[in-house]
């Protein structure tokens, strides 16, 4: 089955207002950067996204927060934008602190058909607040729920037309998990390759989890930070 879509555009046809969006990457590492473009033309509103960040306030996911498109935030890290502190402190925005580690488990969870786990990460703190908790061999834990969306967007170094997709380095964080959770995965790649082209062992995304394709484009993959000389005080 061919899944290539002709344009993002063309790929994001049916995301409405107020749908719920994983993007995978870290940081600005692995963004999928042509499907974030395209939701950004396309206007789409009132989004809640799960993703380990925002972006910065030029880059990534802080492209639709400075047009207003997300209503809530699901993340782990919230540094590096202005504009999210803003919106969060002023009421505009909506956010649901989630440690690293829970994050990656609820997506996964959310996949698997798993319908919660116990972690002791966040017990006793505003973490846990109304959630279940449980002392088990002595530890307490709190539950933690999966994560599902209506859509999933990920970027691959390469993919073919049936949607088996491979990863490259950090920018495989995060990106498998998403797939398998939403009802509609779209992924764009930085290489477009025919069905066998890929190693089978190599394969980090299935296609059966895929429904769209589209090849990306002018990639910017810019970074957070770049340190070039050593900080004042050595640190």
């Amino acid at each position: 089955m061919n899944k290539v879509f002709a344009s993002v555009d063309a790929a994001l046809f049916d995301l409405e207002d107020g749908a719920v969006v994983m993007s995978g990457g870290f940081g600005l590492c692995g963004n999928p950067e042509n499907l974030i473009a395209g939701i950004a033309r396309r206007g789409t509103r009132g989004l809640t996204v799960v993703s380990n960040n925002c972006g910065t306030d030029t880059k990534g996911l802080g492209v639709l927060l400075q047009r207003r498109q997300i209503r809530k935030m699901v993340s782990s890290y919230v540094g590096e934008t202005k504009e999210f502190e803003r919106q969060m402190l002023s009421g505009e925005l909506e956010v649901e602190l989630v440690p690293q580690g829970t994050l990656a488990e609820r997506i996964r969870a959310g996949g698997a058909g798993i319908g919660g786990f116990f972690t002791p990460t966040g017990y006793g703190t505003v973490v846990a607040d109304g959630k279940e908790t449980r002392e088990i061999d002595g530890r307490w834990y709190v539950l933690e729920r999966p994560l599902l969306a209506d859509v999933a967007i990920v970027r691959a170094w390469k993919g073919d037309r049936h949607g088996n997709l491979v990863y490259r380095m950090a920018a495989r964080n995060f990106s498998p998990m998403m797939a398998t959770a939403a009802r509609v995965t779209i992924a764009e790649v930085e290489h477009l390759v025919e069905p066998g082209e890929l190693d089978p062992d190599q394969v980090h995304t299935p296609g059966i989890f895929v429904k769209r394709v589209v090849l990306g484009h002018d990639y910017e993959k810019p970074i957070e930070r770049r340190t070039t000389r050593p900080r004042e005080g050595g640190h």
